[in-house]
Order: structure tokens, then sequence, then C-alpha cells
């Protein structure tokens, strides 16, 4: 049986989930939204963060979107933005889709990662994915671009935002863009932590 399409993001209390420039990630406003996922065991053992972090709900949140996840969608910028930071060993640990207009080959990376790049659109890329995936969960990963693209063609099942509590003023709107006349959400789950507060939707079309 095939799997959920779902995406999962930190998100700021005025709807941003990344900075105007990529130049600016891993500045301060970025930390803050981030600091609740950086915290946390699982998350640092997977990108290779050091030993110690904090376990209990948002680390298990972070453990099983892992889990759950068979193979990854992304956008090109996305992609430019992490191909020199991730490290040897990049924290997906399953097969990525890169949605873009560029031919190029598989690049294959330690941990069982390897980038599929995809030039025939969005819907090519989800069913390259779905079927590396199995009976796991496909997970867009971004960013607000290519999440708004399979939002506005119907084929996100669920979603995951973690509400920081940080407001940025500017930068990349998570919804920035969206048709809101064909999308339609119910509220799944609202789960507060200490440091983020964990909203789950169903996406159905209107």
């Amino acid at each position: 049986m095939a799997g959920v399409v779902f995406f999962s993001v930190s998100m700021s209390l005025d709807g941003f989930i990344a900075p105007e420039s990529p130049d600016e990630l891993m500045g301060q406003q970025w930390m803050e939204l981030q600091k609740w996922v950086f915290r946390q065991r699982f998350f640092r053992e997977n990108l290779q963060l050091g030993e110690g972090g904090e376990e209990g709900r948002d680390n298990d949140i972070v453990r099983e979107t892992f889990e759950r996840t068979g193979a990854s969608v992304m956008g090109k910028r996305m992609f430019d933005a992490g191909e020199h930071a991730w490290p040897e060993d990049p924290p997906f640990h399953a097969p990525v889709f890169v949605v873009t207009h560029e031919r190029r080959g598989p690049w294959e990376r330690q941990g069982g990662t390897t980038f599929h790049f995809v030039d025939d659109g969005i819907e090519s890329a989800l069913d390259r994915a779905r079927a590396a995936a199995g009976d796991r969960d496909v997970r867009i990963a971004g960013g607000a671009e290519t999440i708004v693209q399979y939002l506005d063609a119907g084929l996100v099942d669920e979603f995951h935002i973690a509400l920081s509590p940080v407001l940025f003023g500017r930068g990349v709107r998570l919804f920035g863009g969206v048709d809101a006349g064909r999308v339609a959400l119910d509220l799944v789950s609202a789960e507060p932590s200490p440091q983020t507060t964990h909203l789950r939707y169903a996406v159905r079309r209107r």
C-alpha cells in the first residue's frame, strides 16, 4: 500500500519558513526559528552535530518524521542551499528527487542518500519518489515554492507545522501565492511543547 505525501516545516508566527537570501541561513532569526529542533538528540545525531541533546516528545516527533520518510522531493533552490552545507553523509538516508530544469546525473552520497534530478515536472518527481519509497511516505522537503506547487496540484495529503515563537517580518512565506480557493484543511491535532507548537492538518480539495 502506498504511503502518504506530506511536508513538515518550522514556521514563524508571521508565516515565514526561511530568510529571503540563502546567505542568511544560519543567521540569528533562522537559528531562533529552528532552535527547538537543533536541541533534539535524534536531530543532532542524524546531522552529526555531536553527542547529547534533549529527549522527549519533540525528539520523538523528529525521529518519527525521519522514520516514516521513504523518499523526499525538493526544489532546486533548496538543493543549491544545502549542496555545500550537508555533510558527506547527508541527513536523508533515502532517495531525494530534485525538481529542476537542469539535466544532471544522480549524485550518490554516503548513508543511502542519492540525489536524482528530475527535469520533467513535479508529478514525475513525485511518481519516482513514490516508487522509491514503497509503502513508506514521501516528504516534500521544500522549499516553500515547491510545497505550494504540490498543494495547488492536489498532491499533498497532510502536513505538520512546528510553530516557533519568533517573528521574521520578511523572508520566504510558507503559503505565499497558494491558490487558497483549491485547498481545504482539517485540523488533526495541536500539540504544544515548551519550545514550539506542533500543528497537523489533513489536506483536501475544495
